[in-house]
């Protein structure tokens, strides 16, 4: 006979079984969307700034990527728009795409935090991101808070970029996976081409993070995509949208990122991919000209070579040429008419051009001025042994920047240039 419980043997039900875990908890983590940016002066034929229209069209490919890839989470780490009182423009093409998102998604919980350039001054004002909530979405803009999902059995702590007093970096409840989604400047992520308004007099303490007890740190406001830890991340922005494009991009060469795009992690295997989007402009950083020793014709015909040289050409692109050691003699004796020309193609060409450097070196006991500081520095730089893959010149130039930034702040009358992660 059989040996089963009596309880079985008449039909009574069986208990339960225990959930089995989840096999993904995948999460997307953007930031950084600044819509509303406007640079240059192109206006599109229906008369939106063009660069405007780029960064709006970077958001809806953002949101092309999110609604294929269908996770469980969206974090969205702050500076959704470029200004606290955005255009009409910017407002109803973020409603748009939000909306989709949600109905595309509505299984998936949305978090948005406020950065920087989402805050106003007074708290009198309001601040803009509230427009999302009826969507659905989460949206923190003034004291932290902290969320529960128990359906994705997770706690979320997300606090905004304000005057609001930041609250202890601890997991608040008792949820298998913990995430704190965060705009701000952690310790750790400024680059060479941070401007002196990041200094680290005002980065949060890896301490004050406590790494250790979150599953997944969001972080928003450096531009470019970087893990400061191996749970913390920089997702970067979603366009060229900071004061230094230039640097911007020589920071991603140097942390061997491709561009823009957004973070997909799962909080379970730990898998973990940045999704590089297709640009909708495409930034060219010709290779730089040397005008040592050139005629002025000399110097033209470089330039045009190098111009004519650029893979696809330099049509509707954001174009920079350097020439070095130009004179100022020469500079004026350009062939402007071929660099108006070079205008026009591109939606902006810019030839920065930069004079021979007079280096001195003055012995002791020399007759003549003493060398600056800026001299002094210029020089060390120039004579000190670097890697091979350190590029000198600009090393010597972050030097002096430095130096420049530093004897800036003893003015009370000096302004601080916004940077990257502005």
């Amino acid at each position: 006979m059989s040996q089963l419980p009596r309880a079985q043997l008449l039909g009574a039900p069986r208990p339960p079984r225990p959930p089995r875990p989840p096999e993904h908890l995948r999460l997307v983590h953007l930031a950084d969307l600044h819509l509303g940016y406007r640079q240059y002066q192109r206006l599109t034929p229906r008369g939106i700034n063009q660069r405007e229209a780029d960064v709006a069209q970077s958001f809806t490919r953002a949101v092309d990527k999110i609604i294929e890839l269908a996770p469980e989470l969206v974090l969205i780490a702050g500076d959704v728009f470029h200004q606290v009182r955005p255009t009409n423009t910017a407002i109803l093409h973020a409603y748009i795409q939000f909306a989709r998102l949600r109905a595309s998604l509505p299984r998936t919980e949305v978090v948005m935090v406020a950065g920087n350039h989402d805050t106003p001054r007074s708290a009198e004002t309001g601040c803009i991101l509230r427009l999302f909530t009826p969507l659905g979405i989460h949206v923190v803009e003034a004291e932290p808070q902290a969320l529960e999902f128990p359906s994705l059995d997770l706690s979320l702590l997300a606090v905004a970029d304000n005057q609001y007093q930041r609250p202890k970096l601890v997991p608040a409840g008792t949820r298998r996976w913990n995430v704190l989604l965060l705009h701000g400047e952690v310790e750790g992520m400024l680059g060479p081409f941070a401007a002196t308004h990041e200094l680290a007099t005002q980065e949060i303490p890896q301490d004050e993070l406590h790494g250790s007890v979150w599953d997944y740190i969001a972080l928003g406001h450096y531009h470019v995509y970087r893990r400061i830890a191996p749970n913390q991340f920089y997702s970067g922005s979603l366009d060229y949208t900071s004061t230094n494009t230039w640097g911007e991009r020589i920071e991603e060469e140097m942390a061997g990122v491709s561009g823009k795009g957004i973070i997909e992690h799962d909080l379970v295997s730990g898998a973990h991919t940045f999704h590089r989007l297709t640009p909708s402009r495409e930034f060219v950083d010709l290779p730089m000209v040397s005008a040592r020793g050139l005629t002025t014709e000399e110097v033209n015909a470089r330039i045009a070579d190098v111009v004519e040289s650029c893979p696809g050409g330099i049509d509707d692109k954001v174009v920079r040429l350097v020439v070095r050691d130009l004179p100022r003699h020469i500079t004026r004796q350009l062939a402007h008419k071929q660099l108006r020309e070079f205008r026009r193609r591109a939606l902006h060409f810019h030839l920065d051009t930069r004079r021979p450097e007079i280096i001195r070196s003055v012995g002791h006991g020399a007759p003549g001025r003493r060398p600056s500081l800026a001299d002094f520095v210029r020089d060390k730089l120039r004579e000190r042994l670097v890697p091979s893959d350190v590029d000198r010149d600009a090393l010597v130039a972050l030097g002096l920047r430095y130096l420049k930034d530093a004897e800036e702040r003893d003015s009370p009358s000096a302004a601080v240039p916004p940077g990257i992660g502005a």
